[in-house]
């Protein structure tokens, strides 16, 4: 049984939609992804229980706040309020984008509340340019806004390959822990203390397993090693976003089933710690 926010318990989890990806600088759709992401999360050709053995039908397991509405109001700052909001009823949320820009207002609100934050982000781009075409809040640029400004103590980027120069100086400028997909596995790199925020980025994934992104970059994880690499996470979860997800290129919907797979055990694991 999914609860409503005011009537969970501070410390449970709580599913946000973030439909907004107009800092996407190739593809427009992942807009369109939190609500497709639910109905493959309820899908009856599988059921609530996660690898770890949580149910997640069960009742208070987690909430959900439903999707942002964006009306005339500045967008970041809309994001930012409403992840402030949830943070102050001391629940949890995780993000469904969306473009990875989404990341920069949730971890802002993340840094006025949880001292001490180590942001784990699974990706094929480690999104540090300084600006993309002149967007400096480009969906390419969010970690580089997030550790000038501090919101974050730690980085650590698995699944990286495709680093330019100008991100490589841009990672030792800020000491970001890149984990590079060739250096992987790299579970023992995930034994950190917490709290810890994970941002997902489904190209984090090679697209023969999540066709249905943007930017597809041959190489990378398959859907076991991504969950091998959250299940190995031993710090408290505070928070997480799964990003990227674009609909409009995912002709099976097979992007979905893994997308609502990584929701499924991360709202485990975040049950769980």
């Amino acid at each position: 049984m999914t609860l409503r926010p005011e009537a969970a318990k501070p410390g449970t989890p709580v599913i946000l939609g973030v439909p907004f990806d107009a800092n996407s600088s190739w593809l427009r759709g992942a807009a369109g992804a939190p609500p497709i992401i639910r109905v493959a999360l309820h899908s009856i050709s599988s059921n609530l229980w996660t690898e770890t053995g949580v149910d997640l039908g069960a009742e208070g397991a987690y909430c959900d706040a439903g999707d942002l509405k964006f009306t005339f109001q500045e967008t970041f700052p809309a994001i930012e309020a409403k992840v402030g909001e949830l943070l102050d009823h001391g629940l949890r949320p995780l993000c469904l984008g969306g473009d990875h820009s989404i990341t920069l207002p949730i971890v802002r609100a993340f840094g006025k509340h949880v001292r001490g934050l180590t942001i784990i982000h699974f990706d094929a781009h480690p999104d540090l340019y300084d600006e993309l075409e002149g967007n400096r809040l480009s969906h390419a640029c969010p970690f580089a806004r997030i550790m000038e400004e501090g919101a974050a103590k730690r980085l650590i980027q698995v699944g990286i390959r495709t680093m330019t120069g100008h991100q490589r100086e841009q990672a030792q400028k800020f000491g970001v822990e890149v984990i590079e997909m060739r250096h992987l596995p790299a579970l023992d790199r995930m034994k950190v203390d917490g709290p810890i925020y994970i941002s997902f980025d489904l190209d984090a994934l090679d697209p023969a397993h999540a066709p249905g992104i943007s930017h597809r970059e041959p190489g990378g994880l398959s859907v076991r090693e991504a969950i091998a690499h959250i299940q190995a996470i031993t710090g408290k979860i505070a928070g997480a976003d799964i990003v990227e997800y674009n609909p409009a290129q995912d002709n099976t919907q097979m992007t979905a089933a893994v997308a609502a797979k990584l929701l499924k055990e991360i709202l485990g694991k975040m049950i769980l710690n």
